[in-house]
């Protein structure tokens, strides 16, 4: 790579947020993100792993204890990034859960407990942001969706909903916030192996690429949104699945 090209993917000096940063993707993302120069907030409700990732990495990592969908919660985080750093500079909203069940046993409370993670907290994550990110004169948040947001799933319903709402909001996002110079942009991978998704059998999946994901393939798309590689970029959707989608019917 050469000095030009390696200055575009540099983030140092940037302060980045990371939801669901203590393990798994989350985990993934906060250790490239750092990797690449910048600071960054591991943001979870697990405190422990969350801690100890932190204090791997040293001086420019902090863990902030955060539920998502506790509006003064995101207050108070983004309050304490902007006297300690400044920032933030980049938001990813990783943090997510899943529940599953057909239409006729599938509970109120299935539904509001994946439509509040998922989808009002990424509303209430950006919601917070803005205004930092403007007095920074700009910033890119990075919305975790899912291919599950671009099609139909049986039995997954609150889930499926949920990231089909990111995908949209992500969208009215980049046209709101684009002359503030704020890049809003999608996320969707396929299967990725977490312990989200231990108990679930990859080998039947339609993937193209013949295996399942791994928390380091996505790493290469948030670094892209988060730098100034994608400057131009906005309100794009960006599907990392291994071919998953392509490939239904087909293998």
């Amino acid at each position: 790579m050469t000095g030009a090209a390696r200055r575009l993917f540099d983030l140092d000096g940037r302060v980045a947020l990371v939801t669901g940063g203590a393990r798994g993707i989350g985990a993934a993302y906060v250790r490239a993100l750092h990797d690449a120069g910048a600071r960054v907030v591991v943001a979870d409700v697990l405190e422990d792993p969350g801690a100890a990732l932190a204090a791997e990495l040293g001086e420019r990592a902090v863990f902030a204890r955060l539920d998502v969908t506790d509006e003064d919660g995101w207050a108070a985080v983004v309050r304490d990034v902007a006297a300690t750093w400044g920032g933030p500079d980049v938001l990813v909203n990783n943090a997510g859960v899943a529940n599953a069940g057909p239409i006729e046993h599938y509970p109120r409370a299935k539904w509001d407990a994946v439509i509040a993670v998922n989808l009002t907290g990424v509303y209430l994550g950006c919601r917070a942001v803005v205004g930092a990110m403007r007095e920074r004169g700009g910033g890119s948040i990075v919305n975790v969706s899912s291919v599950e947001g671009m099609r139909g799933s049986t039995h997954l319903h609150g889930y499926v909903a949920s990231k089909f709402g990111v995908r949209g909001l992500t969208k009215s996002l980049a046209v709101e916030l684009g002359a503030d110079g704020i890049r809003v942009n999608s996320i969707h991978p396929g299967f990725v192996e977490t312990e989200m998704t231990a108990r679930i059998d990859p080998s039947g999946l339609p993937i193209p690429l013949r295996r399942a994901g791994r928390p380091e393939d996505l790493t290469g798309t948030v670094l892209y949104l988060a730098s100034d590689a994608s400057a131009y970029v906005t309100g794009a959707e960006f599907v990392v699945d291994g071919g998953m989608i392509n490939g239904v019917g087909h293998l």
